[in-house]
């Protein structure tokens, strides 16, 4: 039986190089994969998985307002899937994930989600809680703190490098704007915003 799997870090663990190397697995051995990238998240361009280290694929956009079961089923009808891989998945609806155990419970497909697990708060993404809670196996890629402990926070900072500690919970950024940090020194770093915590790259 296909199973509904969530591969979790903070920020910058390597989650889409593993996603497309999982794809590039299946593919090599003739199987078909759909790949998706929610269409809130367009710094690769929309319909686009990019890695930090270069490595790129298309993907289908994904919406809010999308059925996966219904666009995989169709898929599937057409030319028979052997994976779906959801990069940047805490930007699901808990309804798609619902419907992603729908895709393994129904058509024995499995998922391969891929994201964030908390916010620059320290607050679950709706689509992560949702995961967490309905996936069959759980795994998280590691990441480390400058200080060298493992980093399980995300610590949003400002074009200066200072923690933010307010705003909407979904900001797309990458390096310029997040740091991944263990929780000792993203409690630290909120306590004191005016520390600078990430100096943006000289142009």
């Amino acid at each position: 039986m296909a199973k509904l799997y969530f591969y979790y870090s903070a920020m910058n663990a390597g989650k889409s190089t593993v996603l497309l190397q999982s794809s590039y697995n299946y593919r090599e051995r003739g199987m078909r994969t759909l790949l998706f990238a929610p269409s809130i998240d367009h710094r690769a361009g929309p319909g686009r998985i990019e890695s930090r280290i270069g490595l790129r694929s298309s993907a289908i956009s994904l919406t809010p307002s999308d059925n996966l079961l219904t666009r995989i089923r169709t898929d599937h009808r057409a030319d028979p899937v052997a994976c779906v891989l959801i990069d940047e998945a805490q930007f699901l609806t808990p309804d798609q994930v619902w419907q992603a155990t729908d895709v393994t419970d129904t058509l024995d497909i499995p998922v391969l989600c891929y994201g964030l697990r908390t916010d620059f708060k320290g607050n679950l993404f709706p689509g992560s809680a949702t995961l967490l809670a309905l996936a069959d196996d759980l795994t998280e890629l590691k990441t480390i703190c400058h200080c060298g402990r493992k980093a399980t926070m995300n610590l949003r900072v400002d074009a200066a490098g200072h923690a933010v500690r307010d705003g909407a919970q979904v900001e797309i950024g990458g390096n310029d704007r997040y740091v991944a940090m263990c929780r000792h020194h993203f409690k630290e770093a909120l306590a004191d915003p005016t520390i600078v915590q990430h100096r943006p790259p000289v142009a």
